[in-house]
């Protein structure tokens, strides 16, 4: 189940698995590490975190489990047992949808992303706004894309 992240981009933040955005993206990248296959990306990083702080797991428990190589079913289900807050299914869609339009709140935060969107050659566009916006964009210019 590993994954070559120096090949190509972990899932979009917005994928979501068993409801939860950020999920298939966080696997991703934790089987990239485990593999030694990050590149650029990072485990466990502050988006991550906002995931793994909102079911109460422990990152270290579920990379074990990733280097298990289960799949992303098996994973979920794993997640779901293990979580420490037992979340509903509209919880859980509540949650994903505010991650999803989520966007950068501080001017610190606002600065970095239109400099990098700059910095990629995509001074023009006017549709990045939240983080997944920014994510998906840096994700496909990194690989390549036109901004």
């Amino acid at each position: 189940m590993s994954i070559d992240l120096t090949q190509r981009p972990p899932r979009s933040p917005r994928v979501r698995l068993g409801g939860y955005v950020l999920l298939p993206r966080l696997l991703d990248k934790c089987r990239a590490e485990i593999a030694g296959k990050n590149g650029e990306y990072h485990y466990n990083c502050p988006l991550d975190q906002r995931f793994l702080s909102f079911t109460g797991i422990d990152h270290e428990a579920l990379k074990a489990e990733a280097a298990k190589g289960l799949g992303d079913s098996e994973m979920f289900s794993w997640i779901e047992k293990s979580a420490l807050y037992k979340r509903s299914d509209y919880e859980i869609a509540q949650w994903s949808r505010f991650r999803e339009e989520a966007v950068p709140s501080d001017n610190e935060s606002r600065e970095y992303i239109s400099a990098q969107v700059s910095k990629s050659g995509g001074e023009a566009r006017e549709d990045i706004g939240t983080w997944f916006d920014y994510l998906d964009f840096d994700d496909y210019v990194s690989f390549g894309g036109k901004a």
